[in-house]
Parts: C-alpha cells; structure tokens; sequence
C-alpha cells in the first residue's frame, strides 16, 4: 500500500547566501518528453535531456552549482536536490509550494546553491507528483581538490540508479487513486539505470552491463529513486565493501547483500576478484508487512569481465526473500559513522526539542470515491494530512502573509492508543497546513512511530536541508524510559532518509542550524504533510 508523508518544519530565521570559494559548476535541463520502450510495451515519459535516468551532477565540496531547468512539457515541474543542505540557500531546495512556485510549462528557473561541508553520493529528482519515477539522476560530490578519500581510491567509479517501471503513464496512476480512494496501482518492474532486464515473456530489450578488468576495484554509488519500496542489492559471488550513505562516510564493512530504501543512496566498493566471466546483478524488494501489496519482480544486470565472450552462461545468483527481516537488519545495524578527527560524528547529546511523530495512514470521507466504498486513504503524521497551500510557505513567510499556514503542529500525538497493536475505530484525520517551529541552533529529537493504522509498514523518512543521527531502532511501541537508555550517542549513523521499520519505531537527533522551510516527507507516499 504506497502513499508519500511530508512534514514542514520551519526555522526562526532567514539569512543570505554563503560565500563562494569553489568553482562554478553550471547546467542546464531541458525537461521534455520522449518515447521509450521497456518490458513490451511503449509510452511517452518525461525526461531531462531526453536521458533516463538523467544527467549525472558533477562537483567537488564547495563548489557553487547553477542549473538552469527549462520546462517544455505540460506539467508543472520543481526540482528537488536530494539532501544538498541548502545552508543559507533554502529557496533552492525544490519542493513545490513549500519553497518556490512550481515551474510552469515554457517557463524556466535557475537554481543557484553550494555545496558546503559534504561529499560523496546525492541525488536529484522533481518533486511534483509522481515526475520523479522518470525524472532524476545523480550528484557526485568529490572531495576537495587534494584531499584524498578516506580508503583505497577505486581504480573507476560507476553509478548505479535502481528504480520502478509502470507500463501506464504515472501521472495516469496518481489521478486514477485519488480518483477511486485506494491505493496506486504496484508498478509493473524494477528497473537498474532504466532497465529491468531479463523479463518473461518479453525479448530482452537491453540492459545494463559493468563492465570490469580482473584485479580491479571499483565504487559503486547506488541511489534507489523508486517511488515506493526498499531494494536488496546483490552482485553473484561478489562482496561490497560499504564506505559511506548519504554523502557521508561510515566505518567499512563488508556484505554480499545492500539494503536500500527509497531516496537513500550507498557508496560501496567492489573486487573484481573472481575468476573472468559474467555475474548477475540483482535487485528486488524487502517487505516485511504481508498485507501490503509490492512488485515483486527482480531487475537485473550483468558485470561483465574484460575478454569474457558475451555468449558465457552468466553466474547467477538469488536475492534474499522479500521478507527478511534478519538480513535487512544486519545491514542497517552495521551502519555507523566514520568518527574520525577529520569526519566526526557531532551527536547531540541533549535535546532542546523532543517529538513524537507518529507515521501511518487513516481513511478520510470521499463523496466521489466510489471504487474505495465512499472512503479515501490518507497519509498522516500524528493524525494530521497535509493540506498543500495554493501560495508557496516560503513566499508567505517572506511577504508576512495570513492565513497560509499555521505553527501549532503538535510534538506529541493527541490521541494515544497501542501504536503498533489493534487501532482505533475511528480512522479519520485532521487536514491542514500545519508547521512545527524551531528556534535556531536548537536540538531536536524526533522518534518516528510507525503505526497499524490501515497496515504497518516500512516508511522512508526524508529530511530536507539536514542530515540527522540515527540513535536507535526498535519494533513495537517506542518506550522513552527503557529504549532511550539503548541509543548510540558515540558513532550513530548519519544520513538525510531512513527507513523506519515496520511495526517499529526510528529515533533521530539533529540540530536546527539551517534557517528556512524544510520537509520531513515519507517518501513512498503520495499525499503530503507539512510540520
């Protein structure tokens, strides 16, 4: 069951741009449409450049970005830059409404931000409706010139985009569900930088190949841009070393097995070490509600060892089953930050703010919601749905405008009941444009609780314009006496999205050092609400 969550949270303050002292890095992206055929079937997408995924951002840490998007399709189109923290540039952080106006068709806006205090592997996508399944690509941040990464330089580097394929039109999606009330049709494959490769019944219409010599190492940087679930990622009779998430680096380790959630990106380098040949890259979906529904097939892709003759029989190999738990577990809990003198982990230790934010989804009265019984599923975060302003928060704020937008979203949830056990009756939410406030330079503490309202599952949890720790994980109901005492406040790991588990509960920490209007947005879902 997919619906996107977003959260605004506003900070007291506004400042001007930083100073520049990289270079000037500047693009520009024609969005426009084209034809394109996978797993049998053809349609018309929109694309940047006529490329998808789209062009890959090049920069180092403190260079200045400029990327001039040109709008010649006939939606309204935003561009969201996925975890750049837009330090004294929020206006550029992208989300329609929240922001900035979105960009009108024949129309086009220049993004100008920097890139400040970070390094390694982001990426962008448009952040109206459902665009983004077509529209993104990546951001590679290189470290300063000079300053080496900190373990083996790759002898290449390659990025690798995961994603989903609707054999529809998105956009043909999004409106049949809002129409009917229920939730979006599942897409129909996976796809690795486009292509779904091998598919039943249908000629192989391409599909992407790495090609590798024997001996080498490579860096991988993984960016899931699926809309609606987590990925495991696997390479036959290969390992990956992890070496940073998010554009931030994490002490290595080892796994023949990556679990991704939407909108969160892993860096990873790879051996060459097996004997010259062809290897299946697979990637397919972790869930672990039985009651939601997924696409459960796999996409896969091939390495390809330099001299290795194309008819080879490729080794294969088998991701684990869509519901493990135990090895999506042992992924995330292997995650931690760097730590270094050079890298550290600047941990709130106290906590000026500290939230609960329930995440789940309720039903909502429908009068033209025939197909779902008169009733529409909703997104919410503490029974509140977002109401999307017809004027951008940002402008308001800036023009002191009325009547836009309150701050009065509560820290806490007003009904409480067992998050994670048998829900309420009474299922319906509060629709609003409701903000919570932040002084500057506060910490804040926010535990997001998943409930089974409707179903439990799995929610990406994105924040824009920061990055947080992730001090702890549970399942079930999050106990503040007992789990606190639990949280890694030495070297938790430090990103922009995480996934709270089904059934669970995810605790971050982060300081509002950022001035301006940012989401927290449950990624998957395609119903918003503003904190």
């Amino acid at each position: 069951m997919v619906f996107p969550i977003r959260i605004l949270v506003l900070f007291a303050l506004l400042a001007f741009p930083a100073c520049v002292h990289g270079a000037i890095r500047k693009y520009t992206f024609n969005v426009v449409t084209k034809q394109v055929t996978r797993i049998c079937s053809t349609k018309q997408i929109v694309t940047v450049n006529g490329k998808f995924p789209g062009p890959t951002i090049y920069a180092n840490e403190d260079d200045t970005i400029l990327v001039n998007v040109v709008n010649n399709v006939k939606y309204n189109v935003s561009i969201h830059w996925h975890g750049i923290r837009q330090l004294r540039t929020g206006w550029a952080d992208g989300p329609a409404y929240i922001t900035q106006c979105p960009i009108k068709p024949g129309h086009s806006y220049v993004y100008n931000f920097t890139v400040t205090g970070q390094r390694g592997t982001l990426w962008w996508h448009a952040h109206v409706l459902w665009l983004r399944a077509t529209v993104h690509g990546a951001i590679v941040i290189l470290p300063k010139l000079g300053l080496p990464y900190p373990f083996p330089k790759p002898h290449r580097e390659e990025v690798i985009i995961l994603g989903e394929w609707w054999k529809s039109d998105t956009e043909t999606v999004v409106n049949e569900a809002l129409k009917s009330g229920l939730a979006p049709n599942v897409s129909d494959a996976h796809v690795i930088n486009g292509h779904p490769g091998l598919v039943p019944n249908c000629p192989s219409q391409g599909n992407f190949k790495l090609a590798v010599e024997s001996g080498k190492t490579y860096m991988l940087r993984l960016i899931n841009a699926a809309l609606n679930e987590e990925l495991f990622f696997k390479i036959a009779g290969h390992r990956f070393t992890v070496v940073e998430v998010d554009a931030v680096y994490v002490k290595p380790f080892n796994t023949d097995t990556i679990l991704i959630a939407p909108g969160q990106t892993t860096t990873a380098l790879v051996s060459a070490a097996r004997p010259s040949g062809q290897y299946l890259i697979a990637a397919a979906p972790f869930q672990d509600s039985a009651v939601v529904a997924v696409d459960n097939r796999t996409a896969t892709a091939t390495v390809h060892y330099s001299g290795t003759l194309s008819a080879t029989p490729t080794k294969t190999t088998s991701p684990p089953p869509q519901n493990a738990t135990s090895v999506a577990n042992t992924f995330v809990n292997s995650l931690r930050s760097l730590n270094s003198k050079t890298y550290p982990a600047n941990v709130p230790i106290t906590v000026d703010h500290d939230l609960l934010f329930t995440v789940g989804l309720g039903i909502n009265r429908c009068h033209s919601c025939k197909a779902g019984n008169f009733s529409r599923v909703v997104a919410a975060i503490n029974n509140i749905t977002f109401k999307m302003p017809k004027t951008a928060l940002l402008q308001a704020h800036y023009f002191n405008l009325t009547g836009i937008y309150t701050t009065d979203f509560p820290a806490k949830p007003r009904r409480v009941f067992d998050f994670t056990g048998k829900p309420p009756s009474n299922l319906a939410t509060m629709k609003a444009t409701k903000l919570y406030k932040l002084p500057y330079n506060s910490t804040v503490q926010v535990v997001l609780q998943d409930t089974g309202n409707v179903a439990p599952e799995n929610h990406p949890i994105h924040l824009h314009g920061f990055n947080f720790f992730v001090v702890g994980l549970g399942t079930g109901n999050y106990n503040s006496k007992k789990d606190s005492n639990k949280f890694n406040l030495v070297d938790p790991v430090e990103r922009n999205t995480v996934g709270v588990p089904s059934g669970g509960w995810a605790a971050i920490r982060f300081r509002a050092d950022n001035p301006g209007f940012y989401l927290i947005i449950l990624v998957h879902n395609i119903y918003k609400l503003c904190i």
